[in-house]
């Protein structure tokens, strides 16, 4: 399939509480992927996030990236991911499709069900039925698209679509593509049955136990009938890179360990286990435990963060490679870094790690 493709992952961290920190977020955000396009990097990714102060503020990812369309060329524009169970199936389609044309067909529809109960609970949706409720969404935003604005008509406990057509259509016909936000293997496999790119992480598990899983995706991506060389594995990781080792620390460690303690406790709660061995719990809520210094070493050694020289960092690119991913998406803007070495490092792993000029 080619090199690995190096993208950017954000969360939209707010560290501070005044009004101008948080603009000012965004703001850089979008110098960022201004400077991401002019380097040759392939995909911003944004999370959709609800009422998680401080750690993500991208409530509306879709409107971000607009924004950055009118500011950039090449990159394509990830949403990581649409939560489809809270929205309307129409709705949906509609911003996808109006995001596409705006960029020239330049959107990756990343979809998933999400993992916080306090958002169910807000939006009136079951828990329990997340899986059923994100399968059934996602049907339906595909029909509309593939119905090229031809009347659609779906009734469901939660929405109705009343034989109507949806307009715009996508530039990218039927529809830009498709992938499925997961960090459990049975969401790897659900994934691969209907023939879906992957959104993965290794914050979790470590990149061991991930690798393991991305060859059981695309042993049931043939079962099912699917090329697994035609579709996409895509890893999320914080990623900094400094001259020296030393310095990569001094920069980030702080900011990571402030992300990655906000982001195990959302995605991983305290009574969350490992669904291979009930009694254990995952290794990066082990891990994010402990003091910084250890754990940012047992983060490091399981390729849940990079924070490293150039050369630990292209051996990290090789051995996520091996790993099965297609995709790097690296999270340069972590836990409201400095905007000074964000861009430093978006230059440095351009220039010398992925060596893309």
């Amino acid at each position: 399939m080619g090199p690995i493709r190096v993208g950017m992952g954000y969360e939209l961290e707010v560290r501070g509480r005044s009004r101008e920190v948080e603009q000012r977020a965004f703001n850089n955000v979008l110098n960022q992927i201004e400077l991401a396009d002019e380097l040759g990097y392939s995909t911003a990714w944004f999370v959709e996030h609800h009422f998680t102060k401080g750690f993500s503020h991208s409530s509306a990812p879709d409107l971000v990236l607009a924004a950055a369309s009118q500011r950039t060329n090449r990159i394509r524009l990830g949403l990581g991911v649409v939560l489809l169970p809270f929205q309307h199936p129409v709705r949906t389609a509609e911003r996808v499709a109006t995001l596409d044309v705006l960029s020239g067909g330049r959107v990756e529809f990343g979809t998933g069900r999400g993992a916080s109960p306090l958002e169910y609970q807000a939006f009136q949706r079951p828990f329990e039925q997340s899986r059923q409720l994100w399968e059934d969404n996602l049907d339906t935003v595909l029909r509309i698209f593939e119905a090229d604005g031809a009347p659609v008509t779906s009734e469901h406990e939660y929405w109705s679509v009343p034989d109507v057509g949806v307009y715009p259509r996508p530039h990218q016909h039927p529809h830009p593509p498709v992938w499925v936000a997961s960090t459990s293997l049975d969401g790897y496999l659900q994934a691969a049955r209907r023939g879906y790119n992957l959104l993965g992480m290794t914050m979790l598990k470590g990149l061991d136990d991930v690798a393991e899983d991305i060859a059981a995706y695309k042993a049931c991506l043939a079962e099912s009938g699917f090329d697994p060389d035609t579709r996409r594995v895509a890893l999320m990781i914080p990623w900094h890179v400094a001259p020296t080792r030393d310095a990569a620390y001094e920069n980030a460690a702080d900011a990571i360990m402030w992300y990655m303690r906000r982001q195990v406790n959302l995605v991983a709660p305290p009574d969350y286990y490992d669904a291979r061995h009930a009694t254990h719990r995952v290794l990066g809520q082990d891990a994010v435990g402990r003091d910084a210094e250890e754990a940012l070493e047992i983060l490091r050694d399981h390729h849940m963060i990079v924070c490293d020289d150039v050369e630990g960092s292209r051996k990290a690119m090789d051995r996520l490679a091996e790993a099965g991913a297609t995709d790097l998406i690296c999270q340069f803007q972590v836990g409201g870094l400095a905007q000074e070495h964000v861009l430093d490092t978006i230059r440095l792993f351009a220039s010398d790690v992925a060596e893309m000029g």
